[in-house]
This record gives C-alpha cells, sequence and structure tokens, in this order.
C-alpha cells in the first residue's frame, strides 16, 4: 500500500504550507536587461527565475541557458550584447503556475518535469515557487511518520 493511501493527511496539505515566499526567490523584471538577469542568476545559483512584469504578475521565466544561446557567435559569446537585450525579449512565456490553495498532489504533478513552479494568487501576483525539493521532503516525513504508527 502506498503512502498516499495509508495516510489521508497528505491530501490535506496545501501548497501554501511548502512553498518558498516570494520575499525570499530570486526574480527578474520585464525592463531588466540580460545582464542583470545572468548576474542574479549567478550570484543566486539557480538555473532560472520568475520573470514579473511591474504590477508583480508572473510573466514568465529566464534562464542561463537561454542567455547564453542568446549571446552565443559563431566563435566566441558576445557579452557586449547583454545589455543592448532586454529579458521580455527572450524569456520563456510559459505562464505555468499554480495556486497557493492548490492540493499537494497538485504540486507533485506540477514539479515532476521542472525543479520548481511559480505560485501565483488569483489575480496572477507572484506569492513564491513550490520547488521539488519540498514536494520530496514532505513525502518523506509522511514516509517515516506511517513507518511509526
Amino acid at each position: 500500500m502506498s503512502i498516499i493511501q495509508e495516510n489521508q493527511q497528505i491530501d490535506n496539505i496545501k501548497v501554501s504550507q511548502m512553498m518558498v515566499s516570494s520575499e525570499k526567490v530570486a526574480h527578474v523584471q520585464l525592463n531588466n536587461p540580460l545582464e542583470h538577469a545572468l548576474l542574479v542568476l549567478v550570484k543566486s545559483g539557480y538555473s532560472a527565475v520568475p520573470v514579473l512584469d511591474s504590477e508583480y504578475k508572473l510573466a514568465g521565466s529566464i534562464s542561463k541557458t537561454v542567455i547564453l544561446n542568446e549571446i552565443l557567435g559563431l566563435e566566441r559569446f558576445e557579452v557586449e550584447r547583454l545589455s543592448d537585450i532586454k529579458v521580455s525579449d527572450v524569456m520563456d512565456k510559459d505562464e505555468a503556475s499554480i495556486k497557493e490553495t492548490a492540493s499537494f498532489i497538485d504540486g507533485l504533478n506540477a514539479v515532476i518535469n521542472r525543479p520548481f513552479i511559480c505560485v501565483t494568487d488569483e489575480e496572477g501576483h507572484f506569492d513564491g515557487i513550490l520547488t521539488r525539493r519540498a514536494i520530496l521532503k514532505e513525502l518523506k516525513k509522511e514516509y517515516y511518520t506511517s513507518k511509526n504508527k
């Protein structure tokens, strides 16, 4: 029998209980140059970060790979182009997100193929991220809790 079948408490866990709040998440804005986005990515150690508009609504994401592909020339990286290109010009506009009120299983499904998913409120404002790590930590906790019963 699986953890979820044995322990129905996991069904009561909401995304809001596992997410990293927006105040603790590195992000960039649409108007930022790629130079700024690359600095944020390198300093934070993340491979991708959310992109927000001027009202702090989720607009997409930007990754190191996208930035490096954009400045890749025939024989070298054209780093001088970083300050001329805006995040909005090259970002991934896939606005996949999840609501704070979504269930644990919805969160699990959302992060199966990505390291994190953005969490938004009903109006699309960025509230934070749900990471694959947070889901796995919750599963581990549930596993050991059910095992000790």
